[in-house]
């Protein structure tokens, strides 16, 4: 979300600044009107989750008629407020909701599709951000964003599918279009892809000439070292499920992405980076 104002080279201006915390602010409330409507269509699924079903719908704790009233509030304020920030952030809201909820409406019954619809998701995230502060929106970046994405949604496919095994098939009707082996291949492909990919555009002489720098090569072990202990964390700790709660509670994982960020700044608005 906010890799548009970095590496568009606007980070160090307040008005891109604010510019990109609205965007962020605006997503993160589409993104919790969509969680609402998904958690509301799965509801009777969730029930059968050993960690889903604590859920405030699942459990009961918030009726359907609310989640769904809030989710229609959250989802009309955050367009609104899209196309008060301009009319290409706007159309790219709208889209983004549109999306989603066919995702979760029928996309996320067919297989690979369904994937695919999640990754769109962060990568809509990403365009929007870039649009939000007018920064162009390079190739590189949907193409990491997009495969980035695509590791994260395999990788919790793989969760849900090993974590519930025999009964897998009861909380999402998709899982028995996969399996671990298929999981793995694929995860495989789009791991290395994303590596390939970064590590491209880090060395490439266009990103040298365009962010003003030829270090970016440096955060490559960052990111090699972020992607190894996530799957390390899925394969060997049954991990995955939530990106977001990895992310905090795994404290290397943590810490290299706050070094990879701190480094990505250092080189592109320091002295360092010359």
């Amino acid at each position: 979300m906010l890799a548009g104002v970095v590496f568009g080279g606007r980070l160090l201006e307040p008005s891109a600044v604010v510019s990109a915390g609205a965007a962020f602010g605006v997503f993160c409330a589409l993104s919790g009107a969509v969680y609402l409507f998904n958690d509301v269509a799965d509801r009777k699924a969730d029930q059968k989750h050993p960690l889903k079903r604590e859920r405030p719908i699942a459990s009961g704790q918030l009726t359907t008629t609310t989640a769904v009233a809030t989710g229609m509030l959250l989802s009309a304020a955050g367009v609104a407020v899209a196309f008060a920030i301009g009319l290409p952030f706007g159309v790219i809201a709208a889209t983004y909701v549109a999306s989603l909820l066919l995702y979760s409406i029928a996309l996320k019954h067919v297989v690979i599709v369904d994937v695919l619809m999640i990754a769109a998701g962060f990568v809509l995230r990403a365009v929007g951000g870039a649009v939000a502060v007018d920064v162009p929106i390079g190739h590189w970046l949907l193409v990491c964003t997009t495969l980035l994405a695509l590791f994260l949604a395999l990788s919790k496919r793989r969760h849900e599918l090993t974590l519930l095994t025999e009964g897998a098939t009861d909380h999402r009707r998709i899982l028995e279009e996969y399996s671990p082996y298929l999981l793995d291949q694929m995860i495989g492909v789009v791991t290395s892809s994303t590596l390939i990919a970064y590590t491209v555009y880090a060395t490439s002489p266009d990103t040298a000439a365009r962010l003003g720098t030829g270090k970016l090569g440096l955060t490559i072990p960052f990111v090699l070292y972020g992607i190894f202990r996530y799957l390390y964390l899925v394969h060997q700790k049954r991990g995955g499920g939530s990106p977001a709660a990895m992310l905090l509670t795994d404290r290397p994982l943590l810490l290299c992405v706050a070094l990879w960020a701190a480094s990505v700044i250092a080189l592109l608005y320091t002295p360092l980076g010359n």
